[in-house]
């Protein structure tokens, strides 16, 4: 199954993209993570991504298209994947489609001011990248990641500040891409408020009413 999650940060894609690609045994593909990883293993790809993010410009759409479809190549993507955090515009969902077919796209939504408090809320690993927030999926020890044991860090980007601008340029932005999918019938709505276990239940139910 090839899913594709949607919404603005802080929306809980990550989560919800890891418990479903366990799910169904495929990978959480996160375009993020992908960019990371080529910048520091120095890969032709990663540096010239590098190159643009030190003159603080933003990775072309043609690079972060052409890292997606290297990663979705790879034989672990056979059977399906779970992307998270690509396409971000209808030029790179067009791109997209050139490269795979996607069963369905899970648009997660909920109200500005929720987003806000699960954004400042949220601690990451920055070793193994788990995701944890300090009031619905805290770490078992504080600031300390239940997998490997690094320190949890917070983001500079989850600020309240970045988080509202953020937010608002989201939504100019996305509201194409949703129109996208939803005109080839395979947009999905989520609610995601709530605790993660029914927020799973509504993902499962979304993929499954559809198939």
């Amino acid at each position: 199954m090839r899913v594709i999650m949607l919404g603005p940060p802080g929306a809980g894609k990550g989560t919800q993209a890891a418990r479903l690609a366990e799910h169904l045994s495929v990978p959480h593909i996160s375009t993020g993570n992908i960019l990371r990883r080529h910048v520091e293993e120095r890969t032709p790809l990663g540096q010239r991504a590098q190159e643009f993010m030190n003159a603080g410009k933003l990775v072309p759409d043609e690079l972060v298209i052409e890292m997606v479809e290297d990663r979705l190549a790879q034989s672990d993507a056979r059977r399906g994947f779970i992307l998270d955090g690509f396409p971000r515009t209808t030029h790179q969902a067009e791109a997209l489609e050139r490269i795979t077919e996607v069963d369905h796209v899970l648009n997660f939504f909920l109200e500005p001011e929720a987003l806000i408090k699960r954004s400042v809320g949220r601690r990451v690993c920055p070793k193994c990248e788990a995701v944890y927030h300090i009031l619905s999926n805290p770490p078992r020890a504080a600031d300390t990641c239940d997998r490997c044991g690094a320190a949890l860090i917070l983001r500079k980007d989850d600020t309240r500040e970045v988080v509202e601008e953020r937010v608002r340029e989201f939504e100019k932005r996305t509201t194409p891409l949703i129109q996208f999918y939803r005109d080839r019938h395979v947009l999905r709505e989520v609610y995601a408020d709530g605790i993660i276990d029914e927020i799973a239940h509504r993902v499962l139910r979304a993929v499954k009413s559809h198939e």
